[in-house]
C-alpha cells in the first residue's frame, strides 16, 4: 500500500472566481432593489415593491454563495482532515430551499388569484420596469450558468436557476399583460401558477443533485476510464481495477486503485510504481490517489492456470450479474486460487452470486481451493 504522500488540489483560483460571481450577483440585485423600490414608492405599485423584495432575497442567495465558498476554502484541520469543500453542497441546498420557497409562495398566490380573480391593471411604467428587470435577470442567469460550467460549481448552477426562474416569473407578468391588453383576457394567475410549478421542479432538482453529492454518487465513466488508462500505461502495471473515488467537494476527488504487478517485483520497485501512479494521475486528472492496492500475478503461466482462466471467462460470459473477474493468482504451494468477482447491484443477492461463481469453478477443478472475494462496481 502507498499512503504516505499528501497532495491537495489547488482550488483557490476557482474559489475566488465563484466569490467574484457572487459579488456581481449581489451588486446587480441591489441595483434592481434600489431602482424598483424608488419606482414602486413613486407609482404606489405594490407589485413593483414586492418584486424589489424578491430581488433582495436573490442578493441574499448571492451572499450565501460567497459565505459558503469562503468557508469551503478553509484548510484541512484536525477535526476536518479532508478539508471543508463539502460546505459548497450545503450552500447549494440553502439556495435550493430559497428557490423552492419562491415557487411555493408563487403557487399559493396563483391559486388565490384563480379562486378570487380581480381586474388587473398594467401601468406602462410598470411593464417597462418588469421588462428591463427580466432582461437583467436573464443575463445574470446566463452569466451564472456559464461560470458554473467553467468552474464546476453546483452553487452557481443553483444561483443560475434562481435568476432564470425569477425572469420566468417576470416574463409571465408580461405575457399576462399582453393577453389582457390585446384580447381582454386575464390569464395572469394561470400563467404564474404554471411558472410556479416549474420553479418548484427546479428547486427539487437543485436539492436532489446536492444531496446526491453529499451521499456519494457513481463517478463519471469517462473520468474513471481515463484514470485507469493512465495507471495502466505506467511501466510495470499489468492492469488497473477497483478504482474508488470520494468527493470531498468540487475538484477535490480522492481515492484508491488496485493494480496488477508481477509477483517477482521487489518492494522498492512496487514503491516506485506506486509513487509514479500518484504523481501522474494527479498531474493529468487532478485526482489524488492516496492508496495503491496490489494484486500480484503469476510470473509463470501453468497449464492449469490457463484452464482456470478460460473457465472463469466462460462463467463471466454466461452469468448475467457477474461484471468482471480479476486479481487471479495461483499459490502453487497450497494449491489455492484467489480472485475478485465484481457483482452487479441488480443482483438480488450479491453474495449468493459470488458463491455460485466459486462453486462452479471449484466443481471443475476439485484439486484446488478457490477463494473468491466479492467486489463492488464503483465506476461501471
Amino acid at each position: 500500500m502507498q499512503e504516505n504522500v499528501t497532495i491537495v488540489p489547488d482550488v483557490s483560483e476557482r474559489s475566488r472566481a465563484v466569490v467574484r460571481a457572487g459579488f456581481i450577483g449581489i451588486a446587480t440585485n441591489l441595483v434592481l432593489v434600489a431602482f424598483k423600490t424608488v419606482i414602486g414608492v413613486l407609482t404606489h405599485s405594490i407589485a413593483i415593491t414586492n418584486d424589489a423584495i424578491n430581488n433582495l432575497t436573490d442578493a441574499g442567495s448571492a451572499f450565501i454563495t460567497i459565505v459558503g465558498t469562503k468557508l469551503s476554502m478553509k484548510p484541512a484541520d484536525r477535526d476536518h482532515p479532508f478539508g471543508h469543500g463539502r460546505v459548497e453542497y450545503l450552500t447549494t441546498i440553502m439556495i435550493g430551499l430559497i428557490v423552492g420557497g419562491v415557487g411555493v409562495s408563487s403557487l399559493v398566490e396563483s391559486v388565490r388569484g384563480i379562486l378570487n380573480p380581480v381586474t388587473p391593471t398594467y401601468p406602462p411604467v410598470s411593464l417597462l420596469i418588469i421588462a428591463a428587470a427580466t432582461l437583467v435577470k436573464v443575463f445574470l442567469g446566463i452569466y451564472y450558468r456559464s461560470e458554473s460550467v467553467r468552474l464546476d460549481s453546483d452553487t452557481l448552477k443553483a444561483a443560475a436557476a434562481d435568476s432564470l426562474t425569477d425572469s420566468l416569473l417576470s416574463l409571465s407578468t408580461l405575457v399576462a399583460a399582453f393577453s389582457y391588453l390585446v384580447f381582454n383576457v386575464s390569464i395572469e394567475a394561470w400563467v404564474a401558477g404554471l411558472i410556479a410549478l416549474i420553479i418548484i421542479k427546479t428547486a427539487w432538482e437543485i436539492l436532489s443533485d446536492a444531496l446526491d453529492e453529499i451521499l456519494g454518487t457513481r463517478i463519471d465513466k469517462d473520468l474513471a476510464r481515463d484514470i485507469k488508462e493512465t495507471v495502466s500505461s505506467i511501466e510495470g502495471v499489468q492492469g488497473a481495477y477497483d478504482l474508488l473515488l470520494i468527493d470531498f467537494g468540487p475538484r477535490r476527488l480522492s481515492g484508491s486503485v488496485h493494480i496488477e504487478v508481477d509477483e517477482n517485483l521487489s518492494a522498492h520497485e512496487i514503491d516506485r510504481i506506486s509513487r509514479k501512479i500518484v504523481e501522474q494521475v494527479f498531474t493529468k486528472h487532478q485526482v489524488f490517489l492516496h492508496t495503491i492496492g496490489i494484486y500480484c500475478t503469476n510470473s509463470v503461466e501453468s497449464s492449469d492456470l490457463t484452464k482456470i482462466h478460460e473457465a472463469l471467462d466462460e462463467i463471466l460470459i454466461t452469468s448475467p450479474y457477474v461484471l468482471e473477474i480479476h486479481g487471479l493468482y495461483l499459490e502453487e504451494a497450497t494449491r489455492t486460487v484467489t480472485f475478485d468477482t465484481v457483482i452487479s447491484f441488480e443482483a438480488k443477492n450479491r453474495e449468493a452470486e459470488r458463491d455460485a461463481v466459486v462453486q462452479k469453478i471449484a466443481e471443475r477443478f476439485p484439486d484446488y481451493t478457490f477463494v473468491g472475494l466479492l467486489d463492488t462496481d464503483f465506476t461501471g
